[in-house]
């Protein structure tokens, strides 16, 4: 029989005999160039069993070899990551193309029963078998309890502290294929990209840029949309749906809108084998594309206001790095167009919305953000101005745009020509309407993950988790009766149906062919805020045990408590993570003065709040200079971001004293304002 057709049978025989050894079957890619074919790095080894990455590259002569993606699974073996086992080798395939390194504690004694596992089947094999089916790869048996060579001649006192930082990495790198396997702090896109896949947020799609949003992220941005939706419904607006698509005749009607955008427009030119008479654009936004039609609807103010918003996707066809959620090259969004009377009811719903942006983050995804004003030069194109939540990326030292609310003035209805008879009589000139424009994007998801989460997964706050809690059944063994066995998942199940009673998201872990500790790694990487234990002794004293996602901490619940006492500790967690991300914000938001300061600062992932002229040249030069090294002071180039210059990220509305004869940061000209500025996704 074959081992792949064992794998099949095994994978439905249970219980899995006492005593058996669990194995972990972990590929590692190393690093290659581009014009060469990986040699993938196979390791067997005991669950138990740590694997640092420094001896499998030693003792593989392989560079920097990193637990593999699906991508490089699926091409070598067929199968995703999760689903590897030795079963998916083959000898006439994988013989001279892999290299497997066994741990040298895993006996070839036939009375020792092995189990290798993968996520929907295992495989039970004594150390004979599995002995004689490695045998046809050639395996290298590897003592992974001793230390690289290299750090042998260390000396004492420094050796102390590389064991420390060996342990450290070790227990990183030791993750199961589920787990992370990138620092946050060493390798921030790496460990990005691993979070949001590994955590099941999205998948990447055959064409750049573009993203599949999984349950896991769609589900928060249900939960954002569902808070937004009623409360911009309470301010009179009204859902509507415009097409995707835009004329080249109505998309450069207004140059200087069409400008902003023109880079990021894609154009469709054909259908079937015909060319287009006209090429026909995706909208990168909707102004151009609603308000022909608002010119049509408005006749009278009496018609006022005109409150829209429409729930869609658009296109900005990015030629820059795609990041997900942050720069991608369509996005879900909400868009909310209105016109108004006067100026004064655009620029009261202008901040109105602004507002309800700021308690998204604040009151949904615990993410501090301040409010402001953007520049002429950072301005929406065409509008009249612009005001913006901006975030902070602690381990980046990056701002980041959230969220803007634009008042366009006048700009559009004169060039859309939306008037209104003037209310005051037929015999005065019509009057052309204000006009706002306000929206809110999925790029807010990835704020939220470089924020909250950290090395183990996904920190979800849990106002807008897919799930809020979890019950997974614990301290179940082979010699656990039936009856105690039975009485803990009925427990489990009556808990979940009075949890989903009480509005609660809620999800049970019932599989049993994984361990408590698996399952608890795997819900802790989806980022669920609260993980709830149900055992024998926990039914006993019918209470359960609550783990908390964003400390660790556990606090036992009596089951009769469980509905006022979990969303308590949801609001702790809130409100904890809250503050913590916002201690982390106000300390690396920095007043200075000086240049010298300046540049100080930013290249200690600070953003800076400066006194600054308001000139557009100015604030260009501070983007220039401030992309260079200065005073000696060095720090590392991201050929991957936006802009390694400071650019300005707003004109706080919470303004320092601007004392008399305060001179710009830059320039030296007299000061106009404070100015936040940092380098900036």
């Amino acid at each position: 029989m074959s081992l792949e057709a064992s794998l099949s049978i095994l994978s439905l025989a249970e219980p899995v005999p006492e005593g058996a050894i669990d194995l972990k079957s972990l590929v590692f890619k190393p690093k290659t160039p581009k014009t060469q074919t990986p040699v993938p790095v196979i390791v067997i080894a005991r669950h138990t069993t740590q694997t640092p990455s420094k001896i499998i590259a030693q003792e593989a002569e392989a560079k920097d070899p990193r637990l593999a993606n699906d991508a490089l699974t699926t091409e070598f073996f067929g199968v995703s990551a999760k689903e590897f086992t030795i079963a998916s080798l083959s000898v006439e395939k994988h013989k001279d193309s892999v290299k497997i390194l066994l741990d040298a504690t895993i006996s070839d004694d036939e009375g020792t029963q092995y189990v290798i596992s993968s996520q929907s089947a295992r495989l039970l094999l004594n150390g004979k078998q599995l002995a004689g089916f490695l045998a046809g790869f050639g395996p290298k048996t590897v003592d992974f309890s001793k230390a690289p060579t290299q750090a042998a001649a260390a000396p004492k006192k420094q050796s102390t502290k590389s064991q420390k930082q060996q342990a450290a990495e070790a227990q990183l790198d030791d993750a199961k294929l589920i787990g992370v396997t990138v620092d946050k702090e060493k390798d921030f896109p790496g460990w990005y990209q691993q979070i949001l896949t590994k955590g099941e947020m999205l998948d990447y799609y055959d064409v750049s840029g573009c993203y599949i949003l999984r349950p896991g992220s769609y589900s928060v941005w249900e939960n954002i949309q569902l808070w937004f939706d009623k409360k911009i419904k309470e301010n009179g607006v009204h859902n509507a749906y415009f097409p995707m698509f835009v004329s080249s005749k109505v998309l450069n009607k207004e140059k200087d809108h069409i400008e902003g955008f023109a880079p990021e427009v894609a154009w469709v030119t054909r259908a079937g084998s015909s060319e287009l008479e006209e090429p026909i654009a995706i909208r990168p936004t909707s102004e151009t594309v609603m308000y022909p039609y608002y010119a049509k609807w408005i006749r009278s103010h009496r018609d006022l206001p005109l409150k829209l918003n429409q729930w869609n996707s658009v296109v900005r066809w990015e030629f820059k790095h795609p990041q997900p959620f942050l720069r991608t090259r369509e996005f879900l969004w909400q868009e909310g167009h209105t016109a108004h009377l006067t100026g004064e009811e655009a620029e009261e719903q202008v901040l109105h919305i602004l507002g309800l942006y700021e308690k998204v983050f604040t009151d949904l995804l615990a993410l501090p953000v301040i409010k402001g004003k953007k520049t002429e030069n950072e301005k929406f194109a065409g509008g009249y101005y612009t005001t913006t939540c901006e975030g902070y990326i602690p381990t980046t030292g990056r701002g980041i745009q959230c969220a803007t609310s634009h008042n366009l003035g006048q700009n559009f209805s004169k060039m859309f020509n939306i008037t209104v008879e003037n209310p005051d009589g037929h015999d005065k000139p019509k009057v052309f309407v204000h006009q706002t424009s306000w929206g809110l994007s999925t790029r807010v998801i990835g704020v939220m993950v470089m924020v909250h989460s950290d090395n183990k997964g996904l920190v979800i706050p849990p106002r807008v988790a897919q799930f809020q809690t979890v019950i997974i059944p614990v301290g179940l063994t082979a010699k656990t009766s039936k009856d105690v066995e039975e009485k803990v998942y009925e427990t489990c199940k009556n808990l979940e149906a009075r949890l989903k009673a009480d509005g609660i998201r809620v999800a049970s872990d019932f599989k049993d062919n994984y361990s408590p500790g698996w399952k608890f790694s795997q819900w802790e990487l989806k980022g669920v805020p609260v993980r709830l234990e149900v055992g024998p002794k926990d039914v006993a004293t019918e209470s359960v045990l609550a783990v908390r996602r964003d400390t660790g901490a556990k606090i036992s619940i009596k089951i009769s408590e469980i509905d006022t006492k979990l969303p308590e500790l949801f609001d702790e967690i809130h409100n904890n993570l809250y503050q913590t991300a916002k201690d982390k914000f106000d300390s690396h938001r920095v007043l200075v003065h000086n240049w010298k300061d300046f540049i100080h600062n930013l290249n200690q992932k600070n953003v800076v709040v400066a006194p600054w002229c308001g000139d557009g040249d100015c604030e260009d030069e501070i983007k220039k200079a401030s992309a260079k090294k200065d005073n000696g002071e060095e720090f590392e180039i991201d050929e991957k971001a936006p802009s390694m210059g400071a650019k300005s990220l707003c004109i706080p509305f919470d303004q320092p004293e601007l004392k008399p004869g305060e001179k710009c940061v830059r320039c030296g000209k007299p000061a106009v304002n404070y100015t936040m500025f940092g380098r900036s996704y």
